[in-house]
């Protein structure tokens, strides 16, 4: 039987063990495993690895300890692609430094007052979590310095250069000239990923985390056809009926996050949503709202799939089935973590959707059960059609 590997003998500070211990992290996960021994040897790591598999903690450890809380110099960047990734990334951070007195991180982001950012860059923060666009901003204000940053991590880097951000990432990785070592971690490595490794990385050390059973989140997943204008009606009744106290329900446009939002707040549910028309300070609001128990629904667009991070998420609802097969993989990803175990449904309101789920099942290797509304309203399996093999002639 192979022996469990400890996150002791990956050479983990004294503190930072004593903060997992108290987060209840027994034993590092396979991207953890294989990414920190060579990112505490100043290594570069190019990781592809599936979501929730703990890739903030495989980067973050190691930069936590390369730091010196000596010195009030920025030493570690992480580029994130959505202000709600950069949250979640400081945060999980920020969870680790609780026997560290002199190591500070923070987060900036577009969307957000920069008077704010620009008081909490003066309290010499060490780690920075950045969007990319923010980052260059306060970088052209000469508000930080990129002099002394020993570490840059890309996180969903496949993500970030897909929406466009090309030339600010690969402007500030050439602006760091002293850095040490580059971390890219993503979920999948598209061309521009790449390019970015091959024009920045040396002797990178590859990484690649399938998503098998042994790390791939515990999720049963169900669909249900139902007419388009019962959509909204057997939403309402699968909380209900399933007694459900947390739940994420994801749309594909922002009106109907919206619309959806307000019909949840009509039939006496805790709800609040999060999609680009909101503010980012309400958006922040409605999401720590959904942390504190203090709701019981959250829409939310695929703006929020990859930056969503709560624990015992009930289910996710896909009320729109999602564009792209990797959003689908996102948006389920947001229940069943921390070996838990997830339920997501996907309601149908066509054939086109059915299409598209199929063509997802059959992308991502999922089963996905299809399911039925009983008389009285129970959700329960449905029963495969019976094809007669009679030939009738006339």
């Amino acid at each position: 039987m192979e022996k469990n590997i400890t996150f002791q003998e990956l050479g983990i500070s004294e503190e930072l063990l004593r903060a997992l211990e108290n987060k209840g992290y027994g034993y590092p996960t396979r991207i953890q495993e294989e990414a920190i021994p060579p990112l505490l040897q100043w290594k570069d790591v190019l990781a592809k690895a599936p979501t929730g598999t703990g890739k903030t903690f495989a980067f973050g450890i190691p930069m936590i300890q390369h730091v010196d809380p000596d010195s009030q110099e920025l030493q570690g960047l992480i580029l994130a692609p959505t202000r709600e990734l950069a949250i979640q990334i400081c945060d999980e951070l920020r969870s680790l430094l609780t026997y560290y007195a002199n190591v500070r991180v923070t987060v900036v982001y577009g969307g957000q007052k920069i008077d704010t950012q620009i008081k909490s860059l003066k309290k010499k923060p060490q780690i920075v979590v950045a969007t990319p666009g923010r980052l260059i901003d306060l970088y052209n204000r000469h508000l930080l310095r990129f002099d002394k940053i020993q570490t840059i991590i890309l996180d969903e880097a496949d993500r970030m250069l897909d929406m466009g951000f090309f030339q600010e990432v690969t402007k500030i990785v050439e602006k760091t000239k002293n850095r040490k070592n580059l971390g890219l971690f993503s979920a999948t490595i598209s061309q521009e990923v790449m390019t970015v490794s091959w024009m920045y990385q040396r002797d990178e050390v590859e990484i690649t985390v399938p998503a098998d059973q042994e790390n791939r989140p515990d999720i049963d997943q169900y669909s249900i056809m139902v007419s388009p204008f019962a959509k909204m009606e057997t939403a309402l009744r699968l909380i209900q009926t399933e007694k459900l106290e947390r739940v994420i329900v994801f749309c594909n446009t922002k009106v109907m996050c919206q619309r959806l939002c307000d019909d949840f707040q009509r039939a006496g549910i805790l709800t609040e949503c999060i999609h680009g028309d909101i503010k980012q300070q309400q958006r922040e609001k409605n999401m720590q709202a959904f942390r504190d128990g203090k709701l019981t629904v959250l829409v939310a667009t695929d703006i929020a799939s990859r930056g969503i991070d709560v624990e015992d998420v009930d289910c996710v609802i896909n009320y729109d089935v999602p564009e792209e097969n990797e959003y689908y993989i996102h948006r389920i990803g947001r229940t069943g973590r921390a070996k838990k175990k997830g339920v997501a449904w996907s309601i149908l309101g066509t054939f086109p959707e059915k299409a598209k789920l199929d063509e997802i099942a059959k992308y991502s290797h999922y089963t996905i059960q299809a399911m039925t509304i009983t008389p009285d309203g129970k959700f329960v399996k449905e029963e495969p059609r019976k094809v007669s093999t009679k030939r009738w002639y006339r």
